[in-house]
């Protein structure tokens, strides 16, 4: 009698001990009492019935899940290679465990369809130069079909974008034809500014005699600068205009 007293001891320790359960700050046990969804337990310590009552764990912090790259077609038929990074959490346990048989593959499958989609509705330069309008309607529309399985969408981010290599030398060509053109433009302007202050100094120039003999002796000195040159110093015209009055005047 002993030895049976003893093993219902042992036994029903047992069902305690398996009744037990812990569940972290981040968790939460989904429980379903002989086959129905009873709620949702935790953090902390809860029981569960013995042999009526089973639970299933799930982990409440935000994921972290690759896109695989895989090709798209935009809007102007250029096939880009697509990878994005996708970013959600359970925010309702009980749906995500009854209302969807495997909520992790349904929503990479929701956000790999969704991307494709959308970058089919966008036009290349779209793509590159609106990321950020992008991004925000990937995260729109995947958030709106898994709110249902409990499953909140909070990032959705294309992380890298793969132009065939035809498109990439056609781009850097037209980058390089640009550049090309804002050159050419800096250029002239700087000749049409450089222009008009020419013909505001052959104003000036033509309006006093002096200022041309005053430039003549600047650029004397600039070329006195280097030692290595010979300087040639002609006599000025006044000067020669001088002296032949003098040289005509009758004795």
């Amino acid at each position: 009698m002993s030895g049976i007293f003893f093993g219902l001891i042992a036994f029903a320790l047992f069902l305690a001990a398996s009744s037990l359960r812990i569940a972290q700050e981040y968790e939460r046990g989904v429980v379903f009492r002989l086959g129905r969804l009873v709620g949702s337990r935790g953090p902390g310590l809860y029981f569960l019935i013995p042999l009526l009552e089973r639970a299933v764990t799930l982990d409440l912090r935000t994921g972290t899940y690759e896109l695989p790259p895989h090709e798209v077609i935009t809007r102007d038929n250029v096939t880009l290679k697509v990878a994005a990074v996708l970013y959600f959490r359970i925010k309702h346990p009980a749906h995500a465990i009854t209302m969807v048989k495997d909520y992790k593959t349904a929503t990479i499958q929701i956000a790999q369809t969704t991307l494709r989609n959308v970058i089919g509705q966008s036009s290349l330069d779209e793509v590159l130069s609106h990321r950020a309008e992008i991004n925000a309607r990937l995260q729109g529309i995947i958030d709106h079909q898994t709110d249902p399985w409990g499953v909140q969408v909070s990032v959705v981010e294309i992380k890298d974008v793969e132009l065939p290599l035809s498109m990439q030398r056609a781009m850097a060509r037209e980058g390089e034809a640009v550049r090309e053109k804002r050159a050419k433009v800096v250029h002239a302007e700087g000749e049409f500014q450089a222009s008009k202050q020419l013909a505001a100094a052959a104003k000036v120039i033509a309006e006093e005699p002096m200022a041309m003999q005053l430039r003549y002796l600047a650029t004397l000195h600039d070329i006195a600068a280097e030692k290595n040159s010979t300087i040639i110093f002609p006599l000025p015209v006044e000067m020669m205009g001088h002296f032949l009055r003098g040289a005509n005047k009758p004795e």
